[in-house]
């Protein structure tokens, strides 16, 4: 079964049709009459169960009584199931048209115009059928602007109602988004010239495609297009699968090229000559996002140098930058990137490797384009092998609604919206992409999966603790749902069951978000408010029984830093590491002075990934981690040094400058993200009130929070700042500028000025 039993099939209805035209021309005059084939049978790609779609073309010679004997002695014998061939289809589609009449049925019904596009001469006048296609093309290519827009409203109904083919159970080939209607459609862009369509790209999606759709006809003996679950282990049979499982693995996988083909050519369409100037001058307009990274034509790309160079993370960066605005990756430099040394990391990764996967996932539903634009030209299986295994695996389940990867994909994107629930969004995220590693086998796949993980952790970058917690979320991601919906609640030995594996506070609320998206991206067959209900109850008791806290403690002190910091005085240090820089600074220590330093940290375009800060004596001692922002200069603790002395001398006017420079980033588009969390705890510390702020990372995110903390007349006497991808959690120890913690109602006018910042 293929192309050439397809077009065979076509060349045996032209000849039938060829006799039957000149059988029922016998004894009239047929001058200035034609027939044609559109549509499928136009491009010769009749299957077993497809119509034979024809026009017949005529000079208007004929009275409607003529002409509609012609018509009869022409079609009767197909019909009738008379012809002498009995394997041509006998479902005629006809229309009878002059060609004004066709070309204004043409300009009235899109589905009309785009079965003349692929308009095929078979017998009778052929200079007719010449001038049709003639005007069918130049009408298409004049109206693109306004056919187009009505091409993707009717894609839009169309995937609607038939679903996404890569992703149903028992899916319509040919109708399903996805499917092989998309194609024609992609093939009726590229002639419209309105945007280039890489039509190569999906050649072997629509042979499998094809083929199958062929096999179903052949096998069910009718035109249905439906691959129903009775027919999939057949037409796998027929077409030399290993089982069904094969066979939906390969439509899915066609049909995620096909649609990522579609979505890429709507976007070059949306936003094709939107460069003003620079598509005069031949040359995009670009905005630096990143290191190597730019944005041209909005798409994101990567600078050719910065691929030329070898940057083993150009890749992941370009990919979170993206992803964190919400556009989707230039195709172009997916397959530079695909070609390049540049997509080999290290082992283990680099940090920066680590939160830019963090930051990729964290971005929610707009990481889903990102991703697929990675894997569909093989740069994720290059960093991540063990995702192959599950890539476009099918799930013949009614549970589930998607493959298994799709699925991880779909969970990471509800993760991210639960967030601000957890301490470690990282371990959140990463946990919520590989939950289903395991699959593909017939060992159980959370126990598989325990064991993929780790190594796969350890190598992304993770710590040995950080792996093992990962380890536990895998191997345990079913079982609060499990736990909740079969067993007593009120059984001790039911919440014992659970501390047996879930050593903390913290791994248990990993889990318990988990939980959550797993189920939401399943679906409502698998979550509902009542299994949702159970789990909280289930983890609010076993959160009761277990001891310990989530807040970050404060950090310690060496002899020399507390030596020092007894002097009084200023001391800059800055240390390189391999991805980035440690900046310690002991200052004297003064209201506001975390705001200050970190804005002019801010303002040297350092991006503040970690700080651990702690007053001691009359001063504070600070540890910054950083990376350059693009077109930095490279931290020196000189420049570091005087900049901060100006700025604690209140001579650098540090509000207007980064003022200025969160508007400049305030232009650039944005992503939904969850809002941020402010909570208080007035018993967490004996001598201080712990404030955790949880909110999406922003240009001088930490200025503004520590200002506001100022403009309360508290002090802050030790921070931990934690930047993971793109979530930041800032932890305040903060006490009444004369010491000692502060009262309930202090703490919370506090948290309103703080949340009201964040707004």
């Amino acid at each position: 079964m293929g192309t050439r039993e397809r077009r065979a099939r076509s060349n045996e209805s032209d000849r039938e049709l060829s006799e039957l035209f000149r059988s029922a021309a016998t004894n009239r005059e047929v001058n200035g009459i034609a027939l044609a084939a559109v549509g499928g049978y136009g491009r010769g790609e009749l299957s077993p169960g497809s119509d034979l779609d024809i026009i017949l073309l005529h000079n208007g010679q004929f009275t409607p009584d003529d002409l509609l004997a012609f018509v009869n002695s022409l079609l009767y014998p197909i019909w009738d199931g008379t012809t002498s061939n009995p394997n041509i289809p006998r479902s005629v589609d006809h229309s009878v048209r002059t060609r004004s009449e066709t070309r204004e049925a043409a300009r009235e019904d899109i589905k009309v115009a785009m079965g003349l596009l692929d308009i095929r001469f078979i017998c009778g006048d052929e200079d007719l059928v010449a001038a049709v296609q003639h005007d069918a093309m130049d009408d298409w290519r004049k109206d693109s602007r306004k056919r187009l827009p009505q091409l993707r409203e009717s894609m839009t109904a169309r995937h609607t109602r038939a679903g996404e083919l890569a992703y149903l159970l028992e899916p319509d080939l040919k109708e399903a988004r996805g499917g092989l209607r998309d194609i024609n459609a992609l093939r009726a862009i590229a002639l419209s010239g309105a945007v280039e369509v890489s039509l190569e790209r999906i050649s072997n999606a629509e042979s499998i495609l094809s083929n199958i759709r062929e096999a179903l006809h052949g096998h069910s003996g009718k035109s249905r297009d439906r691959l129903l679950f009775q027919e999939q282990d057949k037409v796998a049979l027929d077409l030399g699968y290993a089982d069904a499982d094969a066979l939906m693995g390969d439509v899915a996988q066609s049909a995620r090229d096909i649609d990522y083909l579609v979505q890429l050519t709507w976007h070059r369409f949306d936003h094709r000559g939107k460069d003003g100037l620079a598509r005069i001058l031949r040359r995009p307009r670009t905005t630096s996002l990143a290191r190597g990274i730019s944005v041209a034509h909005q798409e994101v790309v990567i600078d050719i140098d910065a691929l030329q160079s070898n940057d083993p993370v150009i890749g992941l960066r370009a990919a979170a930058n993206a992803a964190q605005i919400g556009l989707p990756l230039s195709i172009d430099s997916c397959v530079a990137l695909a070609q390049s040394e540049a997509r080999t990391l290290p082992n283990p990764w680099p940090r920066e490797a680590r939160e830019d996967l963090v930051a990729l996932i964290g971005a929610g539903s707009a990481m889903v384009k990102v991703w697929e634009a990675l894997d569909q030209e093989g740069i994720i299986t290059q960093w991540l092998p063990e995702w192959s295994t599950v890539r476009s695996l099918p799930q013949r389940n009614f549970l589930h609604r998607h493959t298994v990867d799709r699925h991880m994909v779909e969970t990471a994107v509800h993760a991210a919206a639960l967030t601000r629930r957890v301490h470690r969004p990282d371990l959140l995220l990463v946990a919520a992409l590989f939950h289903d590693i395991g699959k593909g086998s017939h060992e159980d796949h959370s126990a598989r999966g325990s064991r993929l993980i780790k190594p796969l952790a350890l190598r992304i970058g993770f710590s040995e603790e950080d792996a093992h917690t990962l380890t536990l979320l895998v191997q345990h991601h079913l079982l609060l749902s499990a736990t909740a919906t079969r067993r007593d609640l009120d059984d001790p030995a039911t919440i014992a069951s659970v501390l047996a594996v879930i050593p903390d506070i913290q791994t248990l609320e990993l889990l318990h978000a988990l939980s959550i998206a797993d189920g939401e991206a399943t679906g409502s067959a698998a979550w509902s408010t009542w299994k949702a209900k159970l789990v909280a109850d289930l983890v609010g008791r076993t959160r009761a029984a277990m001891s310990g806290t989530t807040i970050a403690q404060q950090p310690e002190l060496d002899a020399e830093q507390r030596g020092f910091a007894e002097i009084g005085a200023l001391r800059v240090d800055v240390v390189v590491r391999e991805s980035d820089y440690d900046i310690e600074i002991i200052a004297p220590d003064r209201p506001g002075l975390l705001s200050i330093v970190a804005g002019v940290l801010n303002l040297a375009r350092l991006d503040v990934r970690s700080a651990r800060t702690k007053s001691h004596g009359i001063s504070a001692v600070m540890q910054w981690i950083v990376n350059l922002d693009p077109h930095a200069p490279v931290p020196t603790a000189e420049k570091l040094h005087h900049d901060l002395d100006l700025a604690l001398r209140g001579q650098s006017d540090l509000e207007r400058r980064i003022q200025e420079r969160v508007d400049s980033y305030s232009k650039r588009p944005t992503i939904p993200v969850p809002p941020p969390e402010v909570e208080a705890f007035t018993n967490a510390s004996t001598d201080a009130t712990v404030f955790e702020v949880r909110s999406h990372d922003m240009p001088g995110l930490l200025f503004r929070i520590g200002d506001a903390v100022t403009r309360c007349r508290v002090d802050i006497r030790s921070a931990i700042v934690t930047t993971l991808g793109a979530e930041a959690i800032d932890t305040l120890y903060v006490t009444e500028i004369a010491g000692g913690p502060l009262t309930t109602a202090r703490a919370e006018e506090v948290a309103d000025r703080l949340r009201e910042m964040l707004r």
